[in-house]
């Protein structure tokens, strides 16, 4: 195996399991909605969203640098 293909292989095992684990903290997160169990108010919502909204952006703008790079200049829908 080239070391491109070990490189790839261990991107999709690191990234697959640390998507779901995102994922999942994400669904334990929207737990907290429950009203019966917990008080919140609109403002504490806003500020959880916009702290992820924000690291969600960051890290995804870490990925699209490196698109940039790979793909100037090309047609994409």
């Amino acid at each position: 195996m080239s070391k491109k293909s070990l490189r790839r292989e261990r991107f999709e095992n690191v990234a697959a399991r640390r998507t779901q684990k995102i994922l999942e903290l994400l669904e334990i997160l929207g737990n907290c909605s429950n009203k019966s169990n917990y008080e919140y108010t609109d403002e504490d919502v806003r500020k959880m969203f916009s702290a992820i909204k924000d690291k969600l952006k960051n890290t995804e703008a870490a990925f699209g640098n490196a698109i940039n790079r790979s793909e100037k200049n090309k047609f994409k829908f």
